[in-house]
């Protein structure tokens, strides 16, 4: 009586990766990961590599995780693979108090974000 191996969450020609607890907000994290979308995973790999935002590192971390996964798990070509989807979403948010002057004091919020990245096997157009 064991339990049943739960389903694919993508395709057959897919791979997934998923970075929980990236630190910053979702706002941010989505410029960078508009800047990989439908994009060839060797020119994502070095736009993520030359990118002057900070959340690129963590970005390319979830990518090349993606990319070990489509070679490693589902034995994907890693050449022909694309980035067929990378979505970002909230996490957790911890708050802290900051002391203010006449005896206040302030709330900072300091986000969490996810990203999920789904690299596609492209099939050659002849």
């Amino acid at each position: 009586m064991s339990k049943q191996a739960s389903p694919r969450k993508v395709g057959d020609k897919e791979a997934l990766s998923v970075g929980t607890q990236i630190r910053g907000s979702a706002q941010k994290l989505n410029l960078v990961a508009a800047m990989i979308r439908n994009k060839p995973v060797g020119d994502a790999l070095n736009i993520l590599q030359f990118s002057t935002k900070a959340m690129a590192v963590d970005v390319r971390k979830v990518l090349a995780s993606a990319i070990a996964n489509a070679e490693n798990n589902h034995n994907l070509d890693v050449d022909a693979l694309v980035v067929a989807e990378a979505s970002v979403g909230k996490g957790i948010v911890m708050k802290r108090f900051a002391t203010r002057g006449r005896g206040k004091s302030t709330r900072i919020l300091k986000p969490f974000s996810r990203v999920r990245i789904v690299v596609r096997e492209q099939e050659e157009e002849a």
